[in-house]
């Protein structure tokens, strides 16, 4: 696919179960940074929509999802899950324009401060974000549990 020759990708809101499929094949082919896990699973991700769907996007050329960010917010912080551009749309301002929009939605929810976690094997990442303004928070350490 030559990404010169295709339409400027439009941002629209995720639509379940028809976008699943080409979003899910998104991520497993993004590489380093975004692990796909249970929490992935559609009945899973059913409950996210269910809170804020206006919060997962994806960017769409010629048919095509070639992009996706899902947002979370849970009424006093944000959350960023999963940016991800197809290899043959990055660097061409797609992620930027995502994040735009995600980060508006969330403004207008009323969030006056997001999160977002970077894996150490993803190290393009960490330098896109902080140009964007975010900060590194090198006084915490995550932890998790699965809960089932």
């Amino acid at each position: 696919m030559n990404a010169d020759r295709q339409t400027t990708p439009v941002i629209r809101q995720f639509c379940y179960p028809e976008d699943y499929p080409a979003v899910r094949a998104l991520w497993e082919g993004a590489g380093p940074g975004i692990n796909v896990r249970r929490s992935d699973e559609p009945q899973e991700l059913e409950k996210k929509l269910q809170r804020d769907p206006d919060l997962f996007l994806v960017a769409e050329s010629d048919g095509a999802i070639v992009g996706s960010v899902m947002g979370g917010f849970d009424g006093r912080r944000g959350m960023i899950y999963h940016l991800a551009v197809a290899p043959e749309y990055r660097r061409r301002g797609l992620g930027q324009a995502l994040m735009d929009e995600a980060e508006q939605r969330l403004r207008q929810k009323g969030c006056i401060r997001c999160y977002l976690m970077v894996t150490k094997n993803n190290p393009e990442a960490a330098p896109f974000y902080e140009k964007r303004g975010w900060e590194r928070m090198d006084f915490v350490e995550t932890f998790a549990k699965d809960l089932s």
